[in-house]
């Protein structure tokens, strides 16, 4: 594997996993009204398209952490589909 790989596997994992503590967050605090929906559309879009991208030019860390990355971020916008609305006092 060469160094460039490497790079692009570690920049994968940072970018990826940083989902991670916002979609615990929004568990535990059973709220998302800070998120925006059309933030995590966009990006979930966006996500998509480089997975494509990744496919077509076969780079390996483009397929690993944008799969991975699909499943936080749809994560993320059911989180903010179900508790994203302002509760009543």
């Amino acid at each position: 594997m060469s160094s460039s790989e490497y790079l692009g596997f570690f920049a994968g994992l940072l970018t990826t996993f940083s989902l991670v503590p916002q979609i615990i967050r929004v568990y535990k605090l059973k709220s998302a009204r800070e998120i925006s929906l059309l933030f995590n559309t966009s990006m979930l879009l966006g996500i998509i398209i480089w997975l494509i991208y990744g496919i077509v030019l076969g780079l390996v860390p483009l397929v690993i952490w944008n799969s991975i990355g699909i499943i936080l971020n749809s994560w993320l916008l059911y989180a903010k589909l179900r508790y994203g609305r302002v509760k009543n006092a």
